[in-house]
């Protein structure tokens, strides 16, 4: 058995790994590279196998990061099977043909400028309309079912608590008489998230590719993270303000509403009574199209849910639903939140804020100090999302440069991800231990620090792989290849971005000193005239290079 580590490879997006065992290759997900503008250009490059030598797929959940690519793949020619539990098969149906929507528009606004400066226009990485015709490829299957993919391979899909129909993937393969497992985290749920049951715990493997996303983070325990979202939230009404939640459209938009719903069981105290009542007096408005049919599917999959929010519904309390709880359908409807000057919760996609219409309501909201942005989920670095998290208090959105006066907060504990302690927890409930460890699905800080974990508490051998890698999967575990990737893929991309990154730090600087010297009584007109006229010169070369 040989695993190419294509994706998620010390990164955190872009999952896509090539498997080679009992004479079948097959892929296990393939995902959008998101976050760094660096990353995203990569999904765009060429596939780094003949996707016309792909038997089968296996995908561990529909988010886009391990799914995304799937409609490109098809469009290259891919027409075998797609094997997913049913629930992501279902959640695929609306995000798939969602992302298609998404490059369409992107690309279009590319190619207006395009257009302008006389250059062809470029098509999208994929449409709507491919995403819905990858769809026939998919193939449902259940939780804890051992599938036959012929005599010499079986899988398994396990519950991954991550979100609805998430999977950590069993794969059996016998070659030449002997046996060999690996097993596919997929990404670990964090073990205290609503609705859903926590991980599977699987009882042997020989080889274990494991996601590390919070490989070197506790996470915030589920009362704890209740009553800071209940006290940040109350504050910010007390004040009249709004609670801005950028969230997930699909996962972490249905566990907030479900949080939102029980928070009244947590406590019985006076306090906390009051801070509940100011939060159901305001409306909750889940103002995404995506998150409302997500949100409808989470409804038909009520047989995936924890033991405890089954028996809520059948005693007809749905989780999913409170008084005050409305949804914005129409893009008419998501611009009224933000001429109201009433106080409201609004959750809103994307999740790292680069996309959608949480966008609009950062714009109307950042500015005010009355107000707060609540992030709830991991934020990849570059995003603005990331940088909201680490206080930049100037950020520009659609052009516009926009002050941060609002209170920014973070409660790390709503991750759909493992912590550190759940991640190690998972190594340890193996009975027959794995003979060996691949981190992938993290950044490389803290892969390192979950690496030396595993190795003090374990023994266990880690490798962190990089992008490219090929590992036969023996006794000794060795690398039999590495795909050197073009210059023009990797290097150049990241030179610029460097470049821009630099450029932009001077540029600050540059406007600090500026500002310094023209504003003193000591400075002359002729030279602040030169140094207008060198500004000057440098917009025209700006101007220039966006026009290119």
């Amino acid at each position: 058995m040989k695993i190419t580590f294509l994706g998620a490879a010390k990164t955190v997006t872009g999952s896509n790994f090539l498997v080679e065992a009992a004479g079948k290759k097959f892929l296990v997900d393939c995902g959008m590279y998101q976050g760094k503008i660096t990353e995203e250009k990569e999904n765009e490059d060429p596939f780094l196998f003949d996707v016309s030598e792909i038997d089968f797929m296996l995908l561990t959940h529909a988010h886009i990061d391990h799914s995304g690519r799937i409609p490109k793949l098809y469009n290259e020619g891919y027409r075998n099977p797609i094997i997913a539990t049913k629930a992501t098969c279902d959640l695929c149906t609306i995000m798939l043909p969602d992302s298609g929507h998404i490059q369409e528009m992107e690309i279009e606004w590319k190619n207006r400028k395009r257009k302008r400066a006389g250059q062809k226009e470029l098509p999208p990485l994929y449409t709507a309309e491919i995403a819905t015709k990858s769809l026939e490829l998919f193939k449902r299957v259940k939780y804890d079912e051992i599938i036959e993919i012929d005599e010499n391979i079986k899988v398994r899909f396990n519950d991954a608590g991550h979100m609805l129909g998430s999977s950590i993937i069993e794969v059996w393969a016998t070659e030449n008489g002997e046996t060999k497992k690996a097993v596919f985290t997929g990404d670990l749920g964090n073990n205290d998230i609503p609705l859903l049951a926590s991980p599977t715990m699987i009882e042997s493997a020989d080889y274990l590719i494991m996601e590390s996303t919070y490989g070197s983070r506790l996470h915030m325990r589920n009362d704890d993270k209740a009553e800071l979202f209940l006290n940040i939230v109350s504050e910010t009404l007390d004040k009249g303000g709004t609670v801005v939640i950028p969230s997930f459209a699909v996962g972490r938009t249905q566990e907030i509403v479900y949080e939102l719903n029980k928070l009244k069981e947590k406590r019985d105290d006076e306090e906390f009574i009051k801070k509940y009542k100011t939060l159901m007096s305001v409306p909750v408005y889940v103002d995404s199209p995506l998150a409302i049919s997500a949100t409808e599917i989470f409804r038909e999959n009520e047989d995936l849910f924890d033991d405890d929010v089954k028996e809520a519904i059948n005693s007809g309390d749905n989780p999913l639903e409170f008084p005050g709880l409305q949804f914005t359908k129409t893009a008419e409807e998501s611009k009224a939140l933000n001429e109201s000057d009433k106080s409201s919760i609004i959750i809103s996609a994307s999740g790292m804020c680069e996309v959608g219409r949480i966008k609009h309501h950062l714009k109307h909201n950042l500015w005010n100090p009355n107000s707060t942005i609540l992030f709830v989920g991991y934020q990849a670095p570059g995003t603005l999302g990331s940088k909201l998290v680490n206080g930049e208090k100037d950020v520009k959105i659609f052009g516009e440069e926009i002050h941060v006066n609002a209170r920014i907060e973070y409660i790390e504990g709503y991750s759909g991800h493992a912590d550190q302690e759940w991640l190690l927890n998972f190594v340890y409930s193996f009975i027959k231990k794995p003979k060996h460890i691949f981190l992938v699905h993290g950044e490389e800080e803290s892969q390192e620090v979950l690496k030396e974990k595993i190795l003090d508490t374990t023994g266990i051998p880690v490798t962190i792989p990089n992008f490219g890698e090929t590992y036969e999967l023996n006794d000794e575990i060795t690398m039999t290849n590495k795909i050197e990737i073009p210059s023009r893929y990797k290097a150049l991309r990241l030179e610029v971005m460097d470049r821009m990154n630099k450029l932009k730090a001077e540029v600050e600087d540059m406007t600090n000193i500026i500002k310094e010297e023209i504003t003193t009584e000591k400075a002359k007109d002729v030279e602040v005239a030169i140094i207008n006229e060198r500004i000057k010169e440098l917009e025209t070369q700006i101007v220039k290079i966006l026009e290119g």
